[in-house]
């Protein structure tokens, strides 16, 4: 289990300061109308909307109930029923009645749902490193011994993390057994940065 232990003020949709972003989702318009069809743009196709983002990131913070997510997002009744209805939709969410009268529901994440934290994790450092306002990142804790967890990958085979410039990107049927590289590989161009 993770819990932050401190985080930067929230920056609400269509604000991003200083980056001429005022509608992020614009520019990830990858919708049914879209050609493109790859395993991101089908991500998109169902958490690509910001205020989508938004409720994730609250439901990871264990927040389930619709006016809980309501008061913390500022987000209108609608588009929250709407965002909420198509989580459930795509099996990242599941509705539970927790009361009967007035009936009430709670929305929790799913398996599925679950495995976009490290996502949302990569996006909310990315955010702190590159969109920060000058407040303090979020420091993320391991629940069990406190201690402050790190963002990496791992590669099982080597027994050590990896960063991005060490990836490879490989067609589903491609021969892992010689190892080369892609020309249009970030390390074999040598484009990669570390930062």
């Amino acid at each position: 289990m993770v819990r932050p232990v401190t985080s930067a003020p929230t920056i609400r949709p269509g604000t991003a300061p200083n980056t001429g972003l005022d509608d992020v989702a614009e520019i990830a318009n990858v919708g049914e109308e879209s050609e493109v069809d790859c395993s991101i743009a089908r991500a998109l196709g169902v958490i690509g909307d910001r205020w989508t983002i938004l409720i994730m990131r609250d439901a990871f913070r264990g927040i389930r109930r619709f006016d809980d997510f309501r008061t913390d997002l500022g987000i209108a009744r609608p588009v929250l029923a709407d965002r909420l209805k198509k989580l459930v939709e795509a099996g990242v969410m599941v509705r539970r009645q927790y009361q009967t009268h007035p009936q009430r529901f709670e929305y929790r994440l799913t398996p599925m749902g679950m495995e976009l934290s490290p996502a949302l994790v990569a996006l909310m450092r990315w955010g702190d490193r590159w969109l920060n306002d000058g407040s303090p990142p979020t420091v993320l804790v391991h629940e069990t011994c406190g201690r402050e967890l790190e963002q990496g990958f791992w590669c099982r085979t080597c027994k050590t993390t990896f960063t991005p410039r060490d990836i490879a990107s490989l067609h589903p049927d491609h021969d892992l057994s010689n190892h080369e590289l892609s020309d249009r590989s970030p390390v074999a161009t040598g484009d990669a940065d570390d930062h």
